[in-house]
């Protein structure tokens, strides 16, 4: 485990928070290695049923840490959003506050995504000048429709937390206080039994995104 993600379990959920408030969450090295280790660990322990990625407030993260430019151009293996589109049980995602690029990435690559009503998402990487490695291309498309992809990338706005579910990039909107409450729940209403378990395990990856432009694996 990681200094900048925490994890504990809530009967069959593993809730993964990512805490690195005084960069906004960014998503440096050791941050994306920790996620890699942490998802396939969830995805490897028969304890597990699902797994909640969410990240202390007030951000769900900024995205990749831009001032570690360098090492992240070193090292493109370390990559959290492939390491959620593998695992073989329900990742879901609880985004409590502005979730941007490959944070983006990494909720669309999630099962599914749940938004507090603080919530906002934003695909940036135009307007910084680079490009999106993580699978954003095709998984935004696929998500929201090719036209409301395109605003969302050409512009860099916010989206908010009803304009996000009514384009369909989230799956519920729910109060603030009620994120960490409503999303483990949701992920132990099918992990109450064994069967169901199971049930869940050979439902995702027949579910997993694939797509020739996005390496999933």
């Amino acid at each position: 485990m990681s200094e900048y993600l925490h994890s504990r379990q809530r009967g069959a959920v593993r809730v993964l928070t990512i805490d690195r408030p005084d960069s906004k969450n960014a998503l440096h090295g050791p941050l994306r290695n920790a996620l890699c280790e942490t998802i396939a660990d969830a995805a490897r322990d028969d304890t597990v049923r699902a797994a909640v990625l969410t990240a202390v407030d007030p951000v769900f993260s900024a995205g990749v840490d831009y001032k570690q430019l360098a090492a992240v151009a070193s090292s493109p293996e370390i990559n959290p959003a492939a390491a959620a589109r593998a695992a073989r049980k329900p990742v879901i995602c609880a985004v409590n506050g502005a979730c941007v690029s490959g944070a983006l990435e990494i909720a669309l690559s999630c099962s599914f995504i749940i938004a507090s009503e603080r919530a906002r998402f934003a695909d940036t990487h135009a307007l910084l000048g680079v490009v999106p490695t993580w699978g954003l291309s095709a998984l935004l498309p696929r998500a929201v429709g090719i036209r409301a992809a395109r605003q969302m990338s050409i512009t860099g706005a916010f989206v908010d937390a009803d304009t996000a579910l009514r384009f369909g990039l989230v799956n519920h909107v729910v109060p603030h206080k009620d994120l960490l409450p409503f999303t483990p729940r949701l992920g132990s209403d099918g992990a109450q039994s064994r069967r169901s378990g199971a049930g869940l395990t050979a439902v995702r990856p027949a579910l997993r995104l694939r797509c020739r432009s996005v390496r999933c694996l």
